[in-house]
């Protein structure tokens, strides 16, 4: 049986309003060196954000969750990040931020499939009740 290769995750959140703490959240990049992988995934529930922030503009935050996508993908619509190797980028994405789109911290785990595992994650952290 084939092990793992190491990978990083961190969760994508949308937090309001900074001072509360309270967060949603939106999207997960992962990242694995050992199988050249960097990928994102997002989603912006609009009605879990009303509920936590009533009047927040989810069309102000779509965006920069666009952006997060466009980055690891090393889109070009993505800015000049884009442009930065696959290690940069995630550091870049990872890194703690003040603004109202923040990552969690780095977890780590093992993978033989960053794509498939990307997609666990984004179902189990992201989509309500784990659903498809």
């Amino acid at each position: 049986m084939a092990r793992g290769k190491q990978f990083q995750y961190v969760i994508v959140r949308i937090v309001p309003r900074v001072e509360r703490g309270e967060r949603l959240n939106a999207g997960v990049v992962v990242y694995s060196p050992p199988l050249e992988f960097l990928g994102a995934r997002v989603r912006l529930d609009e009605d879990r954000l009303l509920a936590l922030a009533p009047g927040c503009d989810g069309d102000a935050v779509r965006p920069y969750l666009e952006a997060i996508e466009a980055i690891a993908a090393g889109d070009p619509a993505g800015g000049p990040i884009s442009r930065f190797d696959r290690g940069e980028r995630f550091h870049w994405l990872a890194a703690p931020s003040s603004t109202m789109v923040q990552p969690s911290p780095i977890h780590t785990g093992l993978t033989g499939d960053p794509r498939c595992m990307l997609d666990h994650l984004f179902q189990q952290l992201v989509l309500p009740d784990g659903a498809a």
